[in-house]
């Protein structure tokens, strides 16, 4: 194996630092299952690591602040594709984020109209965002996946392209592959990686 995690007492519990023998000069970050995983170099000694783990660790959490979406911004965002796309036929009456569904997208209750998308969407591309909401919102229309419910679909911009998305990120979790820069490459400056 190219990592080992390494034991650094005094950090978050919920923050794990793996030393990499690919990792030659840069120093990463991510979420995994819940926890901030940082990626550093091998040959970095502990007191070397703490001071990137921190940095990494404020910058994950601003720019997850900066990209969380609000229940009240999903349900705006629900009226505007239920107008552009269903003809205002479908009228939610809540619109909400959830942290409890890991093996969907999201839910729909016809009988009180209420719709869920679990918080795993949210940094997603927004395509993705609402082709799950559209998704959602024709369920409020047509109870199954049959023909009726697939011509209501077929309006929603981007449905290939976000059905494939989804099928990429079912598929790679499912195989427990990780959302992880190569090591290999020399990797790109992002906002959560340091040099």
């Amino acid at each position: 194996m190219s990592q080992t995690v390494v034991d650094i007492p005094g950090l978050p519990d919920d923050v794990e630092v793996r030393r990499s023998t690919r990792r030659r000069r840069s120093v990463t970050a991510f979420r995994e299952d819940g926890r901030t995983v940082v990626v550093v170099p091998q040959r970095m000694s502990r007191a070397e690591i703490v001071p990137y783990v921190e940095e990494l660790v404020g910058r994950l959490a601003a720019r997850e602040r900066r990209g969380r979406r609000t229940d009240a911004e999903l349900q705006a965002r629900a009226a505007l594709l239920s107008r552009r796309h269903l003809d205002g036929r479908a009228v939610p009456t809540s619109v909400r984020w959830v942290t409890n569904q890991r093996r969907r997208w999201g839910s729909c209750t016809p009988a009180d109209g209420t719709i869920r998308l679990s918080d795993r969407l949210a940094a997603m591309p927004e395509h993705v965002v609402d082709y799950v909401l559209l998704h959602e919102l024709v369920h409020l229309l047509v109870a199954d996946h049959g023909p009726d419910f697939e011509a209501w679909m077929s309006r929603c911009p981007r449905l290939l392209e976000a059905r494939s998305f989804l099928a990429g990120v079912d598929h790679a979790t499912g195989h427990g592959l990780r959302v992880e820069p190569d090591d290999t490459e020399p990797p790109a400056p992002a906002p959560d990686t340091l040099f």
